[in-house]
């Protein structure tokens, strides 16, 4: 079961987590996503664990609770959608003016 944990102290530490989540069983990974540029995280982590019994005990037990002064967020991680918004390239890419980064000089439209 793949868990998001929102709201987290922008230090808190992979260990941390495990030791969190690991009181309600076992924990296969967790990913801390950071920011490119300065690389601090970005204040929320997945947790995955193989078992939906084990999860939902976790959500249940840590969803509200304070770690380091912030009020987490904990739930069961919902799958990308294709809405556009952090999809792949070809979601992202044209519209606006010119389209796929281009200026728009060039070439003239005709309505």
């Amino acid at each position: 079961m793949r868990i998001y944990v929102g709201n987290l102290s922008y230090d808190v530490t992979e260990e941390e987590l495990r030791a969190d989540f690991a009181s309600f069983g076992k924990v296969e990974s967790i990913a801390i996503p950071t920011d490119k540029y300065s690389g601090r995280a970005r204040g929320f982590a997945f947790v995955e664990m193989p078992s939906v019994s084990e999860g939902q005990a976790a959500i249940a037990a840590l969803n509200g609770k304070t770690v380091k002064d912030r009020t987490l967020t904990v739930n069961a991680a919902r799958p990308r959608s294709d809405s556009g918004s952090g999809g792949s390239y070809g979601d992202r890419r044209g519209g606006g003016f010119g389209g796929g980064g281009r200026s728009g000089g060039g070439r003239q439209r005709r309505y």
